[in-house]
């Protein structure tokens, strides 16, 4: 068999395997995502509980609490409407997935701003606080949602739990940041967390656009060439500007991505010092001037050492980044103040679980020390003489007589345990013993005692 027929053969097979043309469901795939992108009843009470659960995990900064609610969502409907709108050229489905897209926005924000007015816990998560500016990853994670939500939602018996959630990842954190945005007043998770949400519905729109497109669904047909050439153009308009704020996105994105592995490049090459330390550094992307801050603890670096490191940036492909120097060595409470606050609440925190984790072991340390005092003194202030000769007009063949209290291994633990040795001149009868161990036991205060008879 010649090379050409086996490498035709295995082209072939491949274009078979990942063939998603021949089983489209073009009619079914678009009457069900027409379906979906209303929202009223039922469909509507699922997205407010399911923003709440959300917020709930976001607050609670808890990663399994939010996939649950993602699993619920539904969300896509509006956004896959938009990218079939675009894909068809169908101006009136366009109009009806923005209007329902918008509401959906709306009772998001509110619903989720209401739960964070209410909540007594206040403080960002690092689950928000990674909701409030795009990266690489979310523009990644919301055009694969895209690609899975309009694929499986063309295959006949498709079900909507897969595609809903690929879509829900990459559109319910911003919505419920925003809303912890708006409750607090704090502007920048606001603006920052809808900026998000509206980047990645671009791209979950322009993914289903793509794949609708490739697929040949049918196109919207008008009654005149005059109403289909304006529908026509207007959706051309309308992909233009979605397509156009998209591709300078993702290039700011890609540059960014590059800078911080720049920056953490230069970092790691250059900040291994003997007498300091990195606590930490962090970029400021900025297409003017990015910025790179480094904080140092231990001896101080010079100016001419900071400015020998400046000059060192160009080699890393960071020419026009500037290189920010915070630095503390004796006087720490000064320097704390001018950290940055994430940072110092951090060590903060640190220091005050670890203090409280010392204070609590100190407490058991002593309570455990002051009751083996209190024991040791207890038996020690006992009137052995006085009980000695009390015995004896009872018991006058006691010769000894002493007390104490005794340490006991047993099993894996240990246990103490009052112990009287008396030593007789002849045997004490069993019932004679009885009564004498009772009242050692009243007259030395104790629930129990241990004879030891010789």
């Amino acid at each position: 068999m010649k090379l050409s027929n086996i490498l035709q053969d295995f082209g072939t097979y491949f274009k078979g395997i990942f063939n998603i043309y021949d089983d489209t469901d073009w009619k079914g795939a678009t009457d069900d995502i027409k379906a979906g992108i209303q929202y009223r009843g039922a469909n509507l009470w699922t997205l407010i509980f399911a923003i709440l659960i959300a917020s709930v995990g976001l607050n609670v900064n808890s990663t399994a609490v939010v996939i649950g609610a993602m699993l619920i969502s539904p969300l896509m409907g509006p956004i896959l409407g938009i990218g079939l709108a675009l894909g068809t050229n169908d101006i009136g489905l366009f109009k009806d997935a923005g209007r329902n897209l918008l509401i959906a926005l709306v009772i998001s924000v509110l619903t989720s701003a209401l739960y964070f007015w209410l909540t007594p816990l206040h403080e960002a998560q690092s689950e928000l606080l990674a909701r409030t500016r795009p990266t690489i990853f979310d523009v990644l994670i919301a055009t694969f949602g895209g690609l899975i939500g309009i694929i499986v939602s063309t295959r006949e018996g498709y079900s909507n739990a897969i595609p809903g959630v690929a879509i829900a990842t990459a559109l319910m954190p911003p919505l419920c940041t925003a809303g912890y945005g708006l409750a607090s007043a704090n502007w920048e998770y606001f603006f920052g967390a809808l900026y998000l949400f509206f980047i990645n519905g671009i791209f979950i729109a322009l993914a289903t656009m793509v794949v609708v497109r490739y697929l040949k669904f049918p196109m919207r047909s008008y009654i005149d060439a005059k109403t289909e050439r304006r529908a026509r153009n207007a959706i051309i308009f309308l992909a233009l500007i979605t397509i156009i704020p998209s591709v300078f996105v993702a290039i700011n994105v890609v540059k960014e991505v590059v800078f911080t592995q720049k920056a953490e490049s230069f970092v790691n090459t250059h900040f291994n010092f003997d007498n300091r330390a990195v606590i930490k550094y962090e970029t400021i992307f900025d297409k003017k001037e990015p910025i790179i801050e480094v904080t140092l603890l231990g001896e101080r670096m010079s100016d001419e050492e900071i400015l020998d490191m400046q000059g060192r940036l160009a080699k890393f492909g960071l020419a026009g980044a500037k290189l920010k120097i915070k630095q503390f060595n004796e006087d720490l409470n000064d320097e704390l103040a001018d950290m940055n606050k994430n940072l110092r609440t951090e060590i903060l925190e640190d220091l005050y679980k670890r203090n409280d984790e010392l204070m609590t072991t100190k407490d058991e340390e002593i309570k455990q020390l002051k009751n083996q005092l209190y024991a040791y003194t207890k038996a020690h202030n006992r009137p052995i003489a006085k009980i000695y000769k009390e015995l004896q007009v009872e018991y006058p063949e006691i010769v000894e007589f002493g007390f104490d209290e005794v340490v006991k291994a047993a099993g894996d633990g240990l246990d103490t345990v009052p112990v009287s040795i008396i030593h007789t001149k002849k045997k004490i009868g069993k019932h004679r013993m009885a009564k004498l161990t009772s009242y050692l036991k009243l007259r030395l205060d104790l629930d129990t005692i241990q004879l030891v008879v010789y």
